[in-house]
């Protein structure tokens, strides 16, 4: 009898789990019945919705090609909206665009009343849903323009030559064809001192919420102070120097001790002057400068990084010059292999800001004189002494005029020629004296190397058969010689007056031929 019951009770439980199964299927098939399918969202945007949204917003008609190879491409759908509104991506954008001043840019879309109410429901969106899709895509656009700086035109007139990034707008409308994300800053390929000078922007941004800095004040008297000196300047400078981390501890001493001078050389030492155990008007001149001005030497510096194509770095060995800081890199696997101070262009003959693959290295040269010093220097001098010519150790050559072979020869014993339309080369000088000086803008437009003969002996480690005693003696030959370089050197001559090194400090330079200005007056420009 218990087995019988045992059994009924089975028999029992399945068919109650048979019946709800049952009951949850009818239940299920009832809820399909009532809920309503709703469409996969399809809007037709076609070339004459386009033609009628830029009537209605002129100032982004730049980008009118690109939107509509952008729709066509995606059969005259909309790209941005689905029937719950914005998709994920589109909310990235916006966000991305909001975050342009922490890129050192101004969010300064035409139509930005129109686009805010879209995402941050403050307000209702009166665009339609062509529009509020059009709209979108121009912020893409503008967005894609603002990160990948000023156009090549812009730059060019801004004398920048070197070569650019490209931009490729094609590209940017196939990411959002396939509905991808907008790259982040891991995804993005920029020039690594981009991203360095990025997190320098933030750095200053936050000295200037608390305040800045005070001025120093020095009084009209002042000249220079020294170790053991006990004035109240002291204390204002070593707040100063702690202020940006130049000094690790503010012990807000009057008396400058050993700590406070090893501070001021460092500061020096990152700000294009040349450290001293003294502190002098200069300095206090340089460390007034307000971080609000710092903040704009930054920012446009940043955009100079936007023009860099980040391939440049991938070079296994290049020369680089930045003519504010009067230096020349030769880097090498990766790795700065050798520095040499240089002596740059003077204000009214400017170094050009351009690149080119050095090829030949010549010894012992002749300087063939510009036509422009023959007739502003040489024609003058002549007139003025019958003896000129042989005195600068000159002489005619076919019409022209050049200057022989030796230690006196204006481009020194060595120069380095990577050809171009600019007639710009590297080059040793006779006149030694102005290393020594801070400012180095003195040429005719060349670069002068302080140590030619030392970039001879890296450049040409790549030949065995040239040792240094043989270059000592192509050098001194007094008769000229060409070296073929058995594989072209890049030479990139750039011009950043804010630069973080590889020791991850910020550096300040001088701003030589005033371009700074300019530039952060096109970028803060509505």
């Amino acid at each position: 009898m218990k087995t019988l019951y045992a059994l009924l009770s089975v028999v029992l439980l399945f068919a109650a789990i048979s019946c709800n199964k049952k009951a949850d299927k009818k239940d299920d098939q009832s809820k399909k019945t009532s809920e309503k399918v709703i469409p996969e969202l399809k809007i037709t945007i076609d070339s004459a919705k386009i033609t009628t949204f830029y009537e209605t917003y002129p100032k982004l008609v730049k980008f009118q090609n690109d939107v509509l190879a952008l729709y066509k491409k995606n059969h005259s759908t909309q790209l941005w909206l689905d029937n719950k509104g914005v998709v994920e991506y589109g909310n990235t954008l916006f966000n991305k665009y909001k975050g342009l001043d922490r890129e050192g840019l101004k969010a300064n879309f035409p139509y930005n009343e129109q686009v805010s109410p879209i995402f941050e429901h403050t307000s209702v969106n009166k665009l339609s849903q062509v529009d509020t899709d059009l709209i979108l895509s121009n912020l893409y656009f503008y967005y894609v323009q603002k990160v990948s700086g000023v156009d090549e035109k812009t730059t060019r007139a801004l004398e920048w030559l070197l070569p650019r990034k490209k931009v490729n707008y094609q590209v940017f409308s196939d990411s959002i064809y396939k509905k991808a994300t907008i790259s982040d800053d891991k995804k993005s390929k920029m020039f690594s001192q981009y991203y360095k000078l990025r997190d320098a922007l933030h750095q200053y941004r936050e000295i200037e919420k608390k305040g800045g800095w005070k001025t120093i004040e020095a009084g009209d008297d002042f000249k220079s102070l020294k170790l053991g000196d006990s004035v109240a300047t002291i204390g204002q400078i070593r707040e100063r120097l702690y202020i940006t981390g130049d000094l690790k501890e503010n012990s807000k001493s009057n008396i400058c001790d050993t700590l406070l001078i090893k501070a001021i050389k460092n500061y020096e030492l990152h700000h294009g002057l040349t450290p001293k155990n003294t502190i002098i008007p200069e300095h206090i001149a340089e460390l007034n400068i307000p971080v609000s001005d710092r903040i704009k030497t930054i920012i446009a510096n940043m955009e100079r990084c936007r023009w860099i194509d980040p391939a440049l770095e991938k070079g296994k060995e290049y020369i680089e010059v930045n003519i504010p800081e009067f230096k020349l890199y030769l880097i090498r696997d990766h790795q700065i292999a050798f520095v040499s101070p240089v002596v740059v262009g003077k204000a009214m003959t400017k170094t050009v800001i351009f690149s080119g693959l050095m090829n030949n290295i010549v010894f012992s040269p002749y300087w063939n004189v510009p036509t422009s010093i023959i007739n502003k220097e040489i024609k003058p001098g002549m007139a003025k002494n019958k003896n000129y010519l042989a005195q600068k150790n000159l002489e005619w050559n076919n019409g022209a005029v050049r200057q022989l072979p030796g230690k006196n020869n204006s481009l020194g014993l060595v120069k380095f020629l990577f050809p171009n339309s600019n007639n710009i080369y590297l080059h040793d000088t006779p006149a030694k004296s102005l290393f020594e000086r801070e400012s180095r803008a003195f040429s005719h437009g060349c670069v002068r190397v302080g140590k030619p003969r030392e970039l001879a002996i890296e450049l040409l480690k790549q030949d065995p058969a040239w040792t240094p005693a043989r270059i000592d003696k192509a050098m001194h030959a007094g008769k000229e010689s060409w070296y073929s370089l058995k594989k072209k050197v890049p030479v990139y001559i750039g011009y950043f007056t804010a630069w973080v090194d590889r020791d991850g400090n910020l550096n300040f330079y001088k701003d030589v031929y005033q371009r700074d200005e300019s530039l952060i007056k096109l970028l803060t420009e509505e």
